[in-house]
């Protein structure tokens, strides 16, 4: 288990040891009053924009690392708003829309980029009451919610004393970079991280460990009727696949392999045959025990057929485990708030894959929760329900106005 930061530890503390009324109280008189009434008719009002919006920013192909064109859309309906809008390190638009003082600054975070191909033409079309089309959930519908909220905001003049920070992240089906670069710069201004992702009735609080390896078996190669041996190096590429997947996974973590390369053509034994493989769990000793257990298969294979292997770390996510968050402000904020707008029984986990893992081991509270049911992610097939998104958005401007606290006239 990670340690928390000292940030976190403050901030649950702190939170622990406070005794004002009671937190469903605030937020059902939070949602009485004049302003987030207001912004929630707003947001029934222009369900036919938000739903045109959506589709128009869907149909904008974006694939992680080529989000240039969904980002200048994003940035246009930005500019008409009073925010602070700037480009960051890495890319991501950060648009803060300033609070009167005296509040914490939270973080609304939904990322541009999908995992689809160039090229790809895409068209959205609706069914029984759903919307298809691939990336149309991941993660275009929250950005869609990200714009109506606030446009409900601006509309119902809603002014809290914290700052709130509309972040559009790049690269986070490739990499999470953007959010890697946003936190780093930014962990001592921010007190909370929504991160808006999957998920729609309840939310997760602390991250899983994710492992991606690319595995390389080298060999001499040769043409088919070449002598044998020397065997083409898919042969204890195939060993090695077989035996990972005798390796026992425990409850709650997962082991893929998912991608498969070899010569260019039929009449060739590779010389480079190559796997991807993916592993996540909660506990960060599963991974390692993972890792070092795929390590010792690979490389005995290899040694078996006299060759060599290459292990291509591609990337590496700790567990963000901080049990601690489960009762700091955010957390308990944001369990209140799905309560009071009639989310039965919230499944509340600690199993985000998100940005919402880069913040937490940045030191951050954060969650990780979305703003319409959807289903079939990172599928050419890939829809979601359309009414409930409405829902979604209210949910997410009352849980970061909570936060960020409504100011007094």
């Amino acid at each position: 288990m990670r340690l928390l930061s000292a940030t976190l530890l403050l901030t649950v503390s702190a939170f622990a040891q406070q005794s004002p009324e009671p937190l469903r109280a605030r937020i059902d008189n939070l949602i009485a009053s004049k302003e987030i009434q207001a912004s929630f008719q707003h947001i029934d009002d222009q369900k036919k924009r938000t739903l045109e919006e959506w589709i128009k920013l869907t149909e904008i192909n974006a694939p992680s690392r080529f989000e240039h064109e969904r980002a200048k859309a994003v940035e246009k309906a930005l500019k008409k708003h009073k925010l602070q809008i700037r480009r960051d390190s890495a890319g991501n638009i950060v648009a803060t829309r300033k609070g009167t003082g005296g509040g914490p600054t939270v973080v609304v975070d939904a990322h541009l980029d999908t995992v689809f191909q160039p090229g790809l033409q895409i068209k959205a079309t609706m069914k029984d009451g759903r919307l298809h089309a691939p990336g149309v959930g991941d993660d275009t519908r929250n950005i869609a919610g990200m714009l109506a909220m606030l446009r409900a905001l601006d509309h119902a003049k809603v002014r809290t004393r914290g700052d709130i920070i509309f972040l559009f992240t790049v690269e986070e089906e490739s990499s999470m970079r953007g959010a890697k670069a946003f936190t780093a710069a930014e962990k001592q201004n921010v007190q909370h991280y929504i991160a808006l992702d999957g998920g729609y009735r309840g939310f997760t609080y602390s991250g899983i460990g994710i492992n991606h390896d690319e595995i390389h078996f080298l060999g001499p190669g040769g043409h088919t009727r070449s002598e044998t041996p020397p065997y083409s190096a898919t042969l204890p590429l195939a060993r090695s696949i077989q035996r990972i997947y005798q390796i026992e996974v425990p409850r709650g973590a997962n082991l893929n392999i998912g991608m498969l390369g070899g010569s260019d053509v039929p009449n060739a034994k590779a010389a480079d045959a190559w796997f991807s493989v993916d592993y996540r769990s909660t506990d960060q000793a599963v991974i390692d025990n993972f890792e070092q257990q795929i390590r010792r298969i690979v490389e005995e294979e290899a040694a078996r057929e006299k060759m060599t292997v290459r292990i291509d770390a591609k990337s590496r996510l700790a567990a963000s485990q901080v049990p601690a968050n489960r009762d700091s402000e955010l957390v308990r904020t944001a369990e209140q708030v799905h309560l009071a707008l009639g989310f039965e029984n919230p499944p509340i986990t600690p199993t985000a894959s998100n940005n919402a893992n880069i913040a937490l081991l940045a030191g951050i509270p954060a969650i990780s929760t979305g703003m319409a049911p959807c289903d079939d992610a990172h599928a050419l097939t890939e829809n979601c329900e359309i009414e409930p998104l409405y829902k979604g958005i209210k949910k997410v401007l009352l849980l970061a106005v909570a936060l960020a606290g409504l100011a007094a006239d």
